[in-house]
């Protein structure tokens, strides 16, 4: 019986890089198996971006200040999975905090201190309990007009859960789905390997390497401040915003979290980043069997902090000082 052999394939879709990499016997099925998981993927975008005029999401910001709209179950659940986030988290992760960005230049720029009564204005557009959802209609409704819904932080998560099940359903094993480096899914695990081997960049240089892991049927997602920010008056601004201040999150550089889906990866790596070490374990504790790692700025006193974390190579660490979080809570859903 022939073997399994390793195959990768990489498109652009959904802004990012997306990469596929998986085992199978022929290149044949691995080329179906491709085109249907990429498919699978331009679907999604089709319906989530928000920058595609034609797109489902972009249909409701346009209409829900206005009216309930009705959307489809895929969209609307996600939605409401999304919300349910941002409830566990007090307002941390934010699918409204579009107008916040765009305030601060980081829509397709290179950001910017806003004026005080454009920040005003646009603090006033953000909220998560602006969007009204009504679960026996599937409607969504915005409390205020300028509210706008933005799944950039959760929608590649979705994507990579998504191209899993396609692939398990086309009888893959093995298999490592990975969107721009920023969330990944490594399924089962390569042939005679325990699972894969997965590194965690240091966020100043990400040549170098924070954490070394191995994974098996579970989500990794990293978010960080190094992709986008500005300086003014000596100050370092990073794109990543605190939705109910307003304000860019200080003192965080990485976050990186560890569970068994890349929609919630994705979207509590934002979560933690926001919410810092203190308050990021009180949420990631209640999600079961999760690790959680912070790189803090140079000024934090305790630079690396860990939640549950573990490193499969003592020589990937850098020489940061480790802490690790209190015990655990009991995890619940």
């Amino acid at each position: 019986m022939k073997s399994s052999e390793m195959f990768v394939q990489s498109r652009v879709a959904m802004g990012t890089l997306f990469s596929i990499y998986l085992y199978t016997r022929d290149a044949e099925h691995a080329q179906t198996c491709f085109e249907a998981a990429f498919e699978e993927i331009e679907r999604l975008d089709e319906t989530l971006s928000n920058y595609r005029p034609s797109s489902e999401l972009s249909r409701i910001n346009r209409l829900a200040a206005h009216q309930a709209v009705t959307t489809d179950p895929e969209v609307f659940a996600l939605l409401e999975t999304a919300i349910d986030y941002s409830r566990r988290s007090s307002g941390a992760f934010d699918i409204t905090v579009g107008p916040l960005m765009r305030a601060w230049g980081f829509f397709r720029g290179e950001g910017r201190y806003p004026q005080s009564q454009e920040l005003q204005i646009a603090s006033e557009q953000v909220g998560f309990e602006k969007v009204h959802l009504d679960v026996p209609t599937r409607t969504i409704r915005f409390a205020v007009p300028g509210v706008e819904l933005d799944l950039g932080a959760i929608g590649k998560g979705y994507a990579v859960d998504r191209v899993v099940m396609v692939l398990r359903e086309a009888g893959i094993n093995a298999a490592l789905v990975d969107a721009g480096s920023s969330t990944l899914y490594a399924m089962g695990a390569p042939p005679a390997k325990d699972g894969w081997t997965v590194r965690v960049p240091e966020p100043r240089d990400r040549s170098q390497t924070v954490s070394t892991l191995m994974l098996r049927n579970e989500s990794l997602s990293t978010s960080g401040s190094y992709e986008k920010c500005f300086e003014l008056e000596g100050k370092r601004y990073c794109h990543v915003m605190d939705p109910r201040d307003g304000m860019p999150v200080h003192g965080v550089l990485q976050t990186t979290l560890i569970c068994s889906d890349s929609t919630s990866s994705d979207a509590l790596s934002n979560a933690m980043f926001v919410m810092g070490p203190r308050a990021g374990t009180q949420l990631i504790a209640t999600v079961a069997g999760s690790r959680g790692l912070w790189v803090m700025d140079e000024g934090e006193s305790q630079p690396l902090v860990k939640w549950y974390w573990e490193d499969c190579s003592a020589n990937s660490l850098t020489q940061m000082p480790v802490l690790q979080s209190k015990e655990r809570t009991q995890p619940g859903r």
